[in-house]
């Protein structure tokens, strides 16, 4: 059979085939618009039985179409479904029998064809690109898709890649279906023209850390200007922005590895004693100690000469060939794998691991909570987590804070009409 599925018939003997694992790869009418407000041009599968792979299309410009309820049909047949990003690929298929082989620390940049380069670069804002790309070129780019990563289909999972699957690439996939109200004209003028009132997230969980970035559209999402007055531009769809905070986050975490317990609750005033200088002076000196290395002259204190002692402890291990294994996630660093480490870079990279996997708990916790309910989780960054509340559901918020509260975190909470909160 032809490669191009672009009829009913051809179609139907891929139903029939009895094909039950395949790669997909989802090209969108526009690769420049967010994959929660996106429509399919074309479907690639490649199931692992046969020899070649098959587009299957469903609207462009040089092709007849297949209906696209016909090609879910034959999605939904297949019992393992391996590919590139799950997290976007659930937007367009929410199905359980997704798997993402592009993890980190394998992450595979994706390259596209000379063809694709250029028609991108020519029409930077034509509508709907992808569907005037010669489909023998979305084909070719396929394929290689499938010829680099096959090395990673059909293996047995290591605990980090199932709880990439099973929980990272879902919770992050359910944040940015939220998307956030915005007051339209203020945020034209802050960054970027828009149509509608809705913009998305986009979370990039394959990075070097594996703490996840997030940006779209040129808009860092995940740093924001808390000065500029930029962050007037987002608004709620319900009542109000409910934002709950939690507090010294990375001391905390810390504490989990170090197996010690401040005497208090407060950590950042309890070190701000100890270091006798401002609140905000001691958020300062204890963020920069964790992730640049302890002071000579906080080395006595029981807390960093904890810090030094597992820092120190850690390296030896990896230097000498031994893996580290991340709590919660089960990440694991490898020393063949990174250039370049040094002993507080690899504490840094662990922590990070560690903040972004107990969030991901957390996430997941709050996500089940509030299925079917008004009130959403609509950002999410590092320690910070920001609700569109509808005030009819305390009830609801009161069993999201609870959340919090069964993994023994401290938080703060702000709330107004915007996500500026002043």
């Amino acid at each position: 059979m032809y490669w191009l599925i672009e009829e009913e018939h051809q179609l139907e003997v891929l139903l029939n085939s009895g094909f039950k694992e395949a790669f997909i790869e989802v090209i969108p009418s526009n690769h420049n618009v967010h994959p929660a407000i996106n429509s399919v041009s074309l479907v690639y599968i490649r199931p692992l039985q046969a020899r070649k792979g098959y587009l299957l299309c469903v609207t462009h410009s040089e092709t007849l179409s297949v209906l696209k309820t016909r090609v879910d049909t034959l999605i939904s047949k297949f019992d393992v479904l391996y590919c590139r990003d799950k997290k976007e690929t659930l937007h367009y298929y929410p199905l359980k029998t997704l798997i993402d082989i592009n993890i980190p620390p394998n992450t595979y940049i994706q390259p596209l064809t000379r063809s694709h380069e250029i028609l991108y670069y020519k029409n930077k804002d034509k509508q709907n690109i992808n569907e005037v790309v010669p489909v023998v070129k979305h084909y070719e780019m396929c394929e290689n898709y499938f010829e680099h990563q096959k090395q990673f289909i059909n293996k047995n999972l290591t605990k980090y890649e199932q709880f990439f699957n099973n929980k990272v690439s879902v919770v992050f996939n359910a944040i940015e279906q939220s998307g956030l109200r915005i007051h339209v004209p203020r945020f034209e003028e802050y960054f970027h023209p828009v149509d509608g009132e809705r913009v998305y997230s986009q979370y990039n969980l394959k990075t070097l850390t594996t703490r996840p970035s997030n940006k779209f559209k040129g808009v860092n999402y995940a740093a924001l200007n808390k000065e500029n007055g930029c962050r007037k531009s987002f608004i709620p769809t319900n009542d109000i922005l409910y934002e709950i905070d939690i507090s010294a986050y990375h001391p905390s975490l810390s504490c989990r590895l170090i197996d010690y317990n401040f005497p208090t609750s407060d950590i950042h005033n309890h070190l701000a004693k100890l270091y006798g200088v401002s609140y905000a002076k001691s958020k300062e000196l204890t963020f920069k100690q964790l992730y640049g290395g302890v002071f000579k002259q906080y080395e006595y204190l029981e807390y960093f000469k904890k810090i030094k002692e597992y820092i120190h402890n850690m390296w030896l291990n990896f230097y000498n060939g031994e893996d580290i294994v991340c709590p919660i996630s089960n990440f694991v660093f490898k020393k063949d794998n990174y250039e370049n480490m040094n002993p507080q870079k690899l504490f840094n990279y662990l922590l990070q691991n560690l903040e972004t996997s107990m969030n991901v708990r957390i996430l997941w916790d709050i996500i089940k909570i509030l299925r079917g309910k008004k009130t959403k989780l609509i950002l999410y960054t590092y320690d910070s987590f920001l609700f569109d509340y509808c005030e009819d559901e305390k009830k609801v918020m009161e069993d999201v804070t609870n959340v919090f509260n069964k993994y023994k975190f401290n938080i703060k909470i702000k709330q107004g009409y915007d996500y500026d909160f002043r």
